[in-house]
This record gives structure tokens, C-alpha cells and sequence, in this order.
């Protein structure tokens, strides 16, 4: 890591197979190149971080971005350039300008990091690196005599490194690789952490509890649990519907097959909640297509009064009609014989109706009552002769 334009791209290409954009303007890297570096026996990645400016921790320069991929490095290395051509930069404030957004910047949790008290290690605390750039050139290899003195009395590691001519490079490259050796060590050894275990919930667990109990020698049966107590406060008991829901909500979550299963009968006490609970007096939903009623909530409409003659019935009131037209033929009879039409057979009177015969599919339908027809207050409906 270091300024843009310090050599960081040109370095990795040299020390790996990565082939990232190389140019002679700044911010030519935009994302994090890597490549893959072999010293000795240890394998190890390199990461080519962009260039990081002043206010790179508060975002300038997509410094935020760069820094996310700084924290995942083990170990850093400072590309500091020996031979810039801006007056007013040298190698020890470009050093001071990016340790100070390293210490600005609060990295995030990043596992393989930690030290031994499991907390994330800040970057500026990580193993670091300086490697002096661009020394093939006269102006840099003097602005390196200048500056190494100051760096190493600060307890930097400095290595004088060219990524044109790769001078320096298997130095700088073997002691990347002891760095990241014992970050790999510390890593080893340190304690792992608690694996947290989440048990969810089983898909058939109950959301409530029930345990009998005993009052004045009479069994109760209390229920507890979130739902069903919370069901309770929301209930209205003035109304009839509101309870017949609370009802239903209850048989549905199986409260009603757990009291059957303890041994509850119907008007057994059952009490819903603790200190503010509510007390039934149990009485269980009716099976066998109750849910097929089509009354309001909270009735049923097989308990009201409704009769249905039966079979016999419906004979006994069939022959009572059959009887009264008979007895009605007799008189119509009688009464031609008085007006002298002379002697008239009853089978021989006939009963007219202008709307059809009220007989008529007795025998299957069971439920036409034409004897309660009023052929004196409505002649419409039937006319004799």
C-alpha cells in the first residue's frame, strides 16, 4: 500500500504471474489486484491495495473501499516512493500521511486476525514492511540514504527495492513470507472460538402447557402459554361471536385434544393464565360437521327447536285429507238431492280445482297441507261444484 503512483502495481507484477494496469498516471488502480508469491516453502497472496490520499478514512478518494481490503492483510508493506516528482512530498510524510489514516479507519471484525484476547487487531498494529522504491534511479537511491536512518530508528524492517530492474526483490520477498509465517502460527495456536448453537423451535412443538390440578376435591385443568393468554385479554365475553372465535382459535392450536388426552370431562374447570386468569367451565366443540354450521359464531343451529314429522305422521295426515274429501263428496251430495236433481251417487260428485289437486304427489312430497287452504276467505284458490 501506499501514495498513487508509488510503484505498488509494477511491484506485484514483478514478484508474481499478476498482470494488473500499469500507467504513468495516478489512481490507475481502482480494485485490488493479487498474485500469488513463493519464498522458499511458504505460499502466501499479495494484495495490490489502490492508492491511499489524505482523508482516505473518511472516504476521499474511495479511501473507505481501499481501506476494507487493507484489513484483511496479515502484514503490510509501505511502497513509498524515492523518486516523486511533486516538490512537496518525500518518502517520511508520505509514510506519516497513510499510518494516520490507518488510524483513523476502524476496521471491521475479520476472522484469522485476532489476538490472543480475541479482539481484532488495529492496523496499525499488524506487522509491517517499508519498502523503498524506484533506487535504479539517481535521485532515489539518494533520497533512500536520506530517509533510511530516520526509518529504521522508528523499528521499521527497510529494504531498498527497484520493481523496474527487480533489485531487491527476493529480500523483500523472503521476509514477507516470515511475517506471514507467524501470522499463520498465531493464528494456529490461538484459542477457537465458542461455536454458538441455535436450536429453533420444532415445527410440532405446542405453544402452551396444561397440568391438572385439584380444588376442593374437583379436578382443574390450568392452561398456560404466550398465546393463548394473550387471546384471552383480547376477548370480549359480552359477546357471543368474539367468544365462539376464541373457541375456535383455541381448539385449533389442540388445547381441546390435550384436555381429552389428561382425562377432562365436559364441565370440568379449565383456567386460562395465572393471576388474572380466566376460568371455564369446559365444554367440548362438537365434532362431526360443526364446521360446516352456517349460523353466526358462537351458536348452533342443531340445538334449536326444529321438528320434522315422521314417516307415520305423514301417513295419518294423508288419510285425515283423504277422509275430509270424502265426508266433502257426501255433503255436496246431499245437497243436490234436496235441490231435486235427484238421486246422485257420491262416487258421481266431483271436486274441482282451478289451480290443480292438492293430492296430487302427496305420497312423495309429505309437506302440502291443502286442508289449511281458506276457500271461504280466498275463493281463488279453490272453486267447488
Amino acid at each position: 500500500m501506499g501514495y498513487p503512483s508509488s510503484g505498488k502495481s509494477s511491484l506485484i507484477a514483478a514478484m508474481s504471474a499478476a498482470r494488473p494496469k500499469i500507467a504513468d498516471y495516478p489512481f490507475t488502480t481502482l480494485v485490488p489486484n493479487l498474485g500469488v508469491v513463493e519464498a522458499g516453502d511458504v505460499r502466501f497472496t499479495v494484495a495490490d491495495v489502490p492508492g491511499l490520499i489524505p482523508g482516505a478514512a473518511q472516504g476521499r478518494g474511495l479511501g473507505q473501499e481501499f481501506l476494507r481490503h487493507v484489513e484483511r492483510c496479515a502484514a503490510l508493506v509501505h511502497v513509498l516512493d524515492c523518486a516523486s516528482l511533486e516538490s512537496d512530498r518525500d518518502p517520511i510524510s508520505d509514510l506519516d500521511a497513510v499510518e494516520a489514516e490507518l488510524a483513523a479507519y476502524a476496521p471491521d471484525s475479520v476472522d484469522g486476525l485476532a489476538a490472543d484476547s480475541g479482539a481484532t487487531v488495529p492496523l496499525t498494529e499488524r506487522p509491517r514492511l517499508v519498502a523503498l522504491n524506484k533506487t535504479d534511479l539517481p535521485d532515489g537511491e539518494a533520497m533512500a540514504g536520506l530517509v533510511r536512518e530516520e526509518l529504521v530508528a522508528r523499528g521499521h524492517r527497510v529494504f531498498d527495492i527497484s520493481a523496474l530492474d527487480r533489485g531487491g526483490l527476493r529480500e523483500l520477498g523472503f521476509a514477507m513470507a516470515e511475517l506471514v509465517a507467524e501470522a499463520r502460527q498465531r493464528r494456529e495456536t490461538a484459542p477457537a472460538p465458542v461455536p454458538v448453537t441455535v436450536r429453533p423451535k420444532a415445527v410440532d412443538s405446542k405453544p402452551f402447557t396444561i397440568t391438572r390440578e385439584e380444588k376442593s376435591g374437583e379436578p382443574l385443568f390450568r392452561v398456560r402459554g404466550a398465546k393463548p393468554e394473550r387471546w384471552i385479554l383480547q376477548t370480549d365475553f359480552g359477546n357471543d361471536e368474539a367468544v365462539g372465535y376464541l373457541a375456535d382459535r383455541l381448539e385449533r392450536i389442540g388445547i381441546e385434544d390435550e384436555l381429552f388426552k389428561q382425562g377432562a370431562r365436559p364441565g370440568d374447570a379449565v383456567v386460562i393464565g395465572g393471576d388474572d386468569a380466566v376460568v371455564f367451565d369446559w365444554e367440548p366443540t362438537m365434532a362431526g360437521g360443526a364446521e360446516h354450521l352456517g349460523g353466526p359464531r358462537g351458536t348452533d343451529m342443531r340445538f334449536e327447536e326444529r321438528s320434522r314429522p315422521t314417516r307415520e305422521e305423514k301417513k295419518a295426515d294423508q288419510q285425515a285429507r283423504r277422509d275430509a274429501r270424502a265426508a266433502t263428496r257426501a255433503e255436496m251430495a246431499s245437497e243436490y238431492s234436496l235441490q231435486g236433481a235427484g238421486d246422485v251417487e257420491e262416487d258421481q260428485v266431483e271436486i274441482v280445482y282451478t289451480e290443480g289437486d292438492p293430492d296430487e304427489g302427496l305420497e312423495d312430497a309429505g309437506e302440502v297441507h291443502p286442508e289449511d287452504w281458506d276457500d271461504e276467505a280466498d275463493g281463488s284458490r279453490g272453486d267447488r261444484r
